[in-house]
């Protein structure tokens, strides 16, 4: 009778293995704090949309700052700099800034690939020109990737005149896009939809990294997209960031107690535009609009397929964006090929510049690049039928650098020492499984940012932050999330006491100065 009683424990659910998910991670690039509905915006997002009020939110979500960085900090659950891309993908003579993934990590390809998985990779790489750190080398079965910063939707020609180049790679073979190619962000749905149709009646679970490379510049949009939201935005910036910050307090994504922070200094008042300039501009944040409406479709078109194989209850999907809304002005490059052409088609480069991204980032200050809470704010929404409880908003202090744990986690797979005879650096980043099934979770001490000589820390509520140059600032993001007080003078101890921390984390990461390097 013991012994049958142990068997029939043992053949319960309770006891039985828990099966791995499928994985789906959607990174949007520039993407700001507040462009999709559920975090307060006007732009059509339904998809999106759905997937918050199903699942979770967590309103204290980080990213790097910057596309690079975010994107080694995901696919490797390292700071940026333990994972060599400190910077960009120009080698800087440093470790913590050689441009590629460097051999002491691995990525979430190469982990879910040990652990079962069928891996694929649809979208913006840029970890690396070198061939050890291209997706195919990577631990990525299928993989369609833009290998640079940014792209034309609509052609592979180069954005810029110093010699940079535009490539795109299925597998190991480079491809040119054509005028005639299909628009960017629908072509890197398309490759997702037919790599996961190859999953149909498989056994094993699949992975999907979906890196849409929008709404990064250039703004090019198709022609019926941009159509819905021209004349949109005539009312002006002032009017859309005070309707964007009303809703995100009404759905408790921000504290009612916080004030909107400031216009930002360049952006010039709307009332004193001319009929010429305002239609100027409500041009440019319709096309913005309409780049955000199409990859949300795009999401859409991703779910179905995954709904179409079965899987729908069994997929984890996790949505996020590498850095805030960007200030870039393009116009004013020179070393940015100029097209004028008609807005938002192939013969037109452009930006929609600080204006649209201070909204972008509503309620917060400062931009992509920045370690203000614009740059390093991300909407981050998390999806899983019967495990994530439908509509949870989670104030969990988190950082990009979590996600691959969490996946580690689901997948009942543990982080190897070495890898192919290489020590691996310990990850850095702590899991959000237990977060995302509503029981206490393990938090950061404290977390650490530097970019370009822009740099920051944030522990408990406290944050210190300094651009490039510029004084340190502290900020206690309790009660001022949106860094409008900074209280540096009257908190010298506090500040301090921060700023050695960050001192000691430079050492380890192997931050250098950035005035020397550049």
């Amino acid at each position: 009778m013991f012994i049958l009683a142990l068997l029939v424990v043992a053949q319960s659910p309770l006891f039985a293995q828990e099966k791995q998910p499928n994985i789906i991670v959607i990174l949007a690039d520039d993407l700001g704090f507040s462009d999709i509905g559920a975090f307060g915006s006007e732009i059509k997002t339904p998809n999106l949309n759905k997937l918050a009020k199903n699942g979770l939110i967590i309103k204290q979500f980080y990213n790097a700052g910057r596309c690079c960085p975010s994107r080694a900090s995901l696919l490797t659950g390292l700071y940026p700099h333990q994972a060599g891309v400190g910077d960009m993908v120009q080698d800087k003579g440093f470790p913590a800034y050689q441009g590629y993934l460097n051999e002491h990590c691995i990525t979430i390809g190469q982990a879910l690939k040990q652990a079962g998985y069928s891996t694929i990779v649809s979208g913006k790489w840029h970890v690396g020109l070198v061939p050890s750190a291209l997706a195919v080398n990577r631990g990525f079965d299928d993989s369609f990737t833009l290998q640079n910063n940014g792209s034309s939707y609509f052609n592979s020609q180069p954005l810029y005149n110093d010699g940079r180049k535009v490539t795109f790679m299925k597998g190991d073979k480079e491809i040119i896009r054509t005028d005639t190619s299909t628009y960017l962000t629908q072509e890197i749905t398309n490759f997702a939809i037919s790599s996961l149709e190859k999953q149909r009646n498989q056994q094993q679970p699949f992975f999907l990294y979906l890196a849409y490379n929008a709404p990064h510049w250039p703004i090019q949009a198709l022609p019926e997209d941009i159509a819905k939201y021209k004349g949109k935005y005539l009312k002006g910036w002032d009017k859309l960031r005070a309707r964007r910050f009303k809703k995100l307090k009404e759905t408790g994504i921000i504290d009612k107690n916080w004030d909107l922070s400031n216009r930002f200094e360049k952006v010039p008042d709307w009332e004193k535009l001319s009929a010429e300039e305002k239609d100027k501009w409500d041009t440019r944040m319709a096309i913005y609009a309409a780049m955000i409406d199409r990859m949300d479709a795009g999401i859409g078109e991703i779910l179905q397929k995954v709904k179409s194989l079965g899987e729908e209850d069994n997929t984890l999907i996790l949505f996020l964006s590498d850095n805030g809304g960007s200030a870039d002005e393009v116009k004013n490059w020179n070393y940015v090929t100029q097209k004028n052409g008609t807005p938002g088609s192939v013969t037109s480069i452009d930006s929609y510049e600080s204006p649209w991204g201070n909204v972008s980032n509503t309620p917060f200050q400062l931009f992509k690049k920045n370690t203000h809470e614009g740059g390093i704010a991300s909407p981050f929404i998390a999806y899983y039928p019967k495990h994530i409880k439908a509509g949870t908003i989670s104030n969990r202090v988190s950082h990009v650098m979590d996600i691959f744990p969490t996946l580690l986690q689901y997948a009942s797979f543990e982080y190897p020492a070495t890898f192919q005879g290489k020590s691996l650096t310990p990850l850095e980043g702590i899991g959000l499984k237990k977060e995302f099934e509503g029981q206490p979770s393990d938090t950061h001490e404290a977390l650490f940012w530097e970019h370009e000589g822009s740099k920051a820390i944030r522990k408990g509520d406290w944050k210190a932050v300094a651009e490039n140059n510029q004084p340190w600032e502290l900020y206690n993001l309790a009660a001022d999330r949106t860094e409008t007080k900074n209280v540096a003078k009257s908190e010298p101890k506090i500040l301090q006491n921060l700023i050695e921390l960050h001192q000691q984390w430079s050492v380890k990461v192997g931050v250098e100065d950035w005035n020397k390097i550049k």
